[in-house]
């Protein structure tokens, strides 16, 4: 005997909701406190001057001023480098 129902709901609905991650203000715009600048999973986008990382990585403005992007080198705790950009309020 099929376990299956004759009718229900279908098995392939399930596809989640969308994040709307990404860069919410870009180089040069003006922002405000508490404003989000950079919506992310991971630190792709580091916190600099003016900025606050929160707790699911979003960089927020911690003072009024414009968003600059800047692209610098980390190292890394092994020696390796990589490149980073670095978000700052100015």
């Amino acid at each position: 005997m099929a376990h299956t129902k004759s009718v229900g709901a279908a098995k392939n609905n399930r596809e989640s909701e969308s994040k709307r991650l990404g860069i919410k203000k870009s180089d040069g715009q003006t922002v405000a406190p508490g404003q989000i600048i950079v919506r992310q999973r991971g630190t792709k986008y580091l916190p600099g001057l003016n900025v606050k990382l929160a707790g699911d990585d979003t960089i927020l403005a911690l003072k009024n001023g414009k968003v600059k992007f800047k692209s610098t080198k980390k190292t890394r705790f092994d020696g390796s480098r990589r490149y980073a950009t670095v978000v700052n309020v100015l």
